[in-house]
This record gives structure tokens, C-alpha cells and sequence, in this order.
């Protein structure tokens, strides 16, 4: 369908300007004047459609940082009393290229009578079902500027925890992957032309320099292969984690692994503490909340525990029972849940328990950290020390036959 770009007069007598999805000129020009505007010029966007065309793929997502500032503007202007197309097309104005296309059809839809939550619906891309829940509530309730200001703190304090454990892992990742360079460096370039030199010497190596030059032709002569067996293994498991029995053996896996399987379970208590809190405190039934909640977990394992939560709410049986029988949440987690939907103060309740555990992730983060970092550098002194001894070892004793 042709996107045309228009620009028009308010009944107020403001300005007004966007682009609109119509498949002539005069459709465009009657579907705006449905919503009160003057239309003194309609003509049709020349990229508008492949830049559609680009969003109905799903390609060129938008950072989380790009929706959680644009939600956060939003809700400043419309509780400045600017009304909420004015306030699209304001932040349309000032955003990238890319993402200015998305709020112009956010623009589009709202003009032509659509809700902000069903016109945020069709760029799913962008807006999760949390986002378009939250503000059909604060739609339906006439506090939409309330309901986004906490659907942009809840997103912040998401990404916070989210980035908090990320950035945890960078230190780790980068001694990893330098010491794996440093190792393959040796063996391949620094190895191998020491090595030459003393086998002209037509003498026995030491075992442990055997070992060092076996691994150096196999990583010189046999590249290719160990590079597609590398390839497959990563693609294998890719596969893998894709079908549902993969990946919940995976996360069943990773909840068993020391120090890190209580990071990824406080983890998780903590998202679903802060999400199911987020979502009752902003008006949406307790089941639906629920069921947003279990989408938004990240680990199989949890997800089933909510999965089988959900059940026992909607059948009015007894809550605590999925919840203590998935072992996956601490008894404070279930008897915490089970008080606070018995004596209706859910919020308040997960909303401690959301601070409670924020402080427990710093905290097995930093633990972890502190593991793995000693860990690492040892493990990289090892490999070195072993190359450098393999290394020096002949040197040595031709240097003492000498």
C-alpha cells in the first residue's frame, strides 16, 4: 500500500504533518479529515514504502535504549498536555531515520481512529505484549501518560539488571578470548620456528616439548578442519537450543552449575518479581499479568513453573503448591507469592521481594566475578607456562651438552 506524506491545519488552527498508509490520494485526504484535520497538500513519500517494507521483515530492530527513551518522551509530553498525535510527530521529528519511520506509522494509525496500543501491536518488533498491555490499560483507564511513566521505569530497571550482568561478564570474556589468541599465536607462529631450529640438532625432545609440537601440526596442518568440526558444533548446538527439549535441558543444566546457575535463579526470581509486580500495579488482571510475566522469563525452567502457576490460578487451586513443586523459587519466594495474593497486596509484596533479590544479583555478580577472574588469569599462566617450558626445555639441555 503507497505511504503518502501530508501536511495539514488542525481545527485548532496548529500544524500538523506525517505520513499516512492509503491507496490513493483521495482515500488519504478522507481518512484525515474523518480526524478533523485540513488537508492543504497530500503527495506521495518516495521511500515510505520500502522503509514499510523493511519494518514488516522485522529488519533494523531498534535498541532497547532508542523504546525506552522514546516511551519516557512520550509520556513527559502527554502529561504537558500535548495531545498524543501532536506528541508523536514531535518525537518523530527527533529521532533517527530509521526509528522516525516506526513512530511516523505509530503517527498514521492513531490519526486514522486506531489505539496507541493496537497501532504499537502491529510493530511487534518494537513493542513487546508487556508494552501494549500497559498502555491499553492506561488507555482504558484515561491515565495513559501515568501508565507509560511506569512502563518506561519498569524498562529502565529491566535493562539496568540486564546490563548489570552482562557487564560482569565482559572482564571474563575478554581475558578468555585473548589468552585463546595468545595460546594459537604460539603454537602457531612462535612454536614452530623454534622448534625447527633445535630439531637440526638431530636430538631427542623432551616428552612435554613432543606433546607442544603435536598440537602445533595439528593446529597448522589440519586448520580446516578443526575449523568446520568448530563451524558444525556451534551450529549443532544452535539447533539445538532451538527445539524445546534442548533448551530446557540447557537451562536445566545452567541452574546446576555453581555460582552461576544462583546468578541466572536470582536472575530470574528478581525479573518475575519486578514484571508481575509492574504489570498488577498498572491495572491488568491477575491471570493475563501472569501469563505476561512467564512470556517475558528467560529460562525454560522458570517459564514452566510460571506455566503451571497460571493453571493452578485460573483452576482456584492452591498456589503455592506449582510453585514449591518446580524448585526453582526459595520457600521465601513461594510463601511471599502465597501471602501476598491471599491478603491482596501482590504489589507491595513483590515489589520488596523485586529489591530484596536486585541486591542478591549485585551481589552473585559480583561473586562471580571475583571467581572467574583469578580462574582465568591461572588457567592463561598455565598455558603460557606450559608452551614457554616445552619451549625452553631443549634449549636447555643443548645449551648444558654444550
Amino acid at each position: 500500500m503507497p505511504v503518502f506524506q501530508y501536511n495539514a491545519i488542525a481545527s485548532d488552527g496548529a500544524a500538523a504533518s506525517g505520513t499516512i498508509a492509503a491507496d490513493t490520494p483521495r482515500q488519504a485526504r478522507d481518512a484525515l479529515r474523518e480526524n478533523g484535520l485540513r488537508i492543504p497538500e497530500v503527495s506521495l513519500a518516495a521511500k515510505a514504502p520500502r522503509a514499510a517494507m523493511t519494518l514488516r521483515r522485522g529488519g533494523g530492530r531498534a535498541t532497547r535504549t532508542q523504546v525506552v527513551k522514546f516511551i519516557r518522551e512520550l509520556a513527559t509530553l502527554l502529561q504537558a498536555g500535548i495531545p498524543l498525535l501532536g506528541a508523536l510527530h514531535t518525537l518523530a521529528r527527533q529521532h533517527n531515520r530509521h526509528f522516525r519511520t516506526v513512530m511516523q506509522q505509530l503517527a498514521d494509525k492513531v490519526a486514522a481512529g486506531v489505539s496507541l496500543a493496537d497501532a504499537m501491536a502491529s510493530q511487534s518488533a518494537y513493542f513487546d505484549e508487556m508494552c501494549v498491555s500497559i498502555v491499553r490499560v492506561g488507555e482504558n483507564t484515561g491515565q495513559l501518560e501515568v501508565a507509560l511513566k511506569r512502563l518506561a521505569e519498569f524498562k529502565e530497571k529491566a535493562h539496568q539488571l540486564r546490563n548489570r550482568v552482562s557487564t560482569a561478564m565482559i572482564y571474563p570474556a575478554i581475558v578468555g578470548v585473548v589468552g585463546l589468541a595468545v595460546a594459537v599465536f604460539l603454537m602457531t607462529y612462535m612454536v614452530p620456528n623454534l622448534l625447527g631450529t633445535l630439531e637440526a640438532t638431530h636430538r631427542e625432545l623432551p616428552a612435554i616439548t613432543k606433546v607442544v609440537q603435536a598440537v602445533s601440526n595439528v593446529l597448522l596442518g589440519w586448520w580446516w578442519l578443526l575449523a568446520i568440526v568448530g563451524a558444525g558444533l556451534f551450529l549443532g548446538v544452535g539447533l539445538v537450543l532451538r527445539t524445546t527439549k534442548g533448551r530446557t535441558g540447557f537451562d536445566w543444566l545452567t541452574l546446576r552449575v555453581p555460582v552461576l546457575g544462583e546468578l541466572v535463579r536470582m536472575e530470574n526470581t528478581s525479573r518475575m518479581a519486578v514484571v508481575l509486580g509492574s504489570l498488577l500495579h498498572s491495572g491488568l488482571p491477575f491471570v493475563e499479568a501472569v501469563r505476561i510475566t512467564r512470556r517475558t522469563l528467560a529460562n525454560a525452567i522458570f517459564r514452566k513453573a510460571m506455566e503451571d502457576y497460571e493453571q493452578a490460578v485460573t483452576a482456584g487451586r492452591d498456589v503455592a503448591g506449582p510453585l514449591e513443586a518446580s524448585g526453582v523459587f526459595s520457600p521465601m519466594v513461594v510463601e511471599i507469592v502465597s501471602v501476598g495474593q491471599q491478603s491482596g497486596q501482590m504489589e507491595e509484596m513483590l515489589q520488596h521481594l523485586a529489591e530484596s533479590y536486585d541486591q542478591e544479583v549485585a551481589t552473585a555478580t559480583q561473586r562471580l566475578t571475583a571467581i572467574l577472574e583469578p580462574l582465568l588469569i591461572v588457567m592463561l599462566a598455565f598455558i603460557v607456562g606450559f608452551i614457554a617450558l616445552a619451549t625452553i626445555l631443549p634449549i636447555l639441555e643443548v645449551s648444558n651438552a654444550m
